[in-house]
């Protein structure tokens, strides 16, 4: 994974929305202790630095160096490049020690995981029975009718062929996904929630650039094929302009998977 994004990791960073404070409150409520957030996969560091101001410490860890480099630096998180794989030995030197972590979040990530593997490392660093893991992701961007009508096409016929398989988990909204944990306090299942949504003000560049920081636009290009071609582009030009706003607000909504590791 941490290939497919290195090439795009500025444009990665720009172009990503930021998540709804909202969301950090609710999964913090579910956490007995704040002292210690590991934060995985957080690729430029968005939910570590909102995971900051509410945890003592934040650890957050990634596979790609380049991601890193745009990563959002504040004195209480600890950024560490880990290897795709970690064993018990290499997780305790990078990440933590045995059942000392209050909370575990993937923020747009956890599709890529090997599950098993990372699933084990989850429930050796969480404090039992209470520490919680907490996962989300979201899916294009909802813009309005005329714009969605075009990317709508776009996606089902000219990005299609280069879409991994990861991501229909988040088409399915990880409702499908492996998630082996119990529900945590006042809720009765482990999700996914949908009561969270992402805003984000674009206009036509900075949607484009959300389109380009995608895994299925890297595939492509890497075959050599440009998905954007000067076509597409009119008619997302076209669609973008028919109400005269240049700016327009870009609606994510969220999909949230949240659990406690149990005894």
């Amino acid at each position: 994974m941490a290939d497919m994004f290195v090439k795009q990791a500025k444009q990665y960073a720009e172009a990503r929305p930021n998540y709804p404070e909202e969301l950090f409150k609710f999964i913090a409520s579910k956490t007995p202790k704040n002292e210690l957030a590991w934060d995985v996969g957080t690729g430029s560091g968005q939910a570590a630095a909102s995971l900051a101001p509410i945890y003592k410490n934040v650890i957050a860890t990634d596979t790609s160096p380049k991601q890193l480099e745009f990563a959002i630096k504040l004195p209480n998180i600890r950024y560490q490049l880990t290897p795709p794989t970690m064993s018990i030995t290499e997780l305790e030197q990078h990440v933590a020690t045995q059942s000392s972590v209050d909370l575990v979040t993937i923020a747009t990530a956890l599709h890529w995981f090997d599950l098993p593997q990372f699933y084990k490392q989850v429930k050796w660093v969480l404090k039992k029975p209470n520490g919680v893991i907490a996962a989300w992701t979201y899916y294009w961007p909802e813009i309005n009718e005329s714009v969605d009508a075009v990317f709508k096409s776009f996606h089902s016929v000219d990005y299609e062929p280069f879409r991994e398989p990861q991501p229909k988990l988040v088409e399915n909204k990880y409702m499908s996904i492996d998630f082996p944990f119990e529900p945590v306090d006042g809720v009765d299942n482990t999700g996914p929630f949908d009561q969270f949504v992402l805003e984000k003000s674009m206009d036509l560049d900075d949607y484009l650039t959300f389109i380009r920081s995608s895994s299925g636009y890297q595939t492509a290009k890497n075959r050599g094929v440009e998905l954007l071609t000067d076509n597409l582009m009119e008619k997302f030009k076209v669609a973008w302009n028919s109400d005269g706003q240049s700016k327009k607000v870009a609606r994510f909504p969220v999909y949230l998977r949240i659990g406690k590791v149990g005894n």
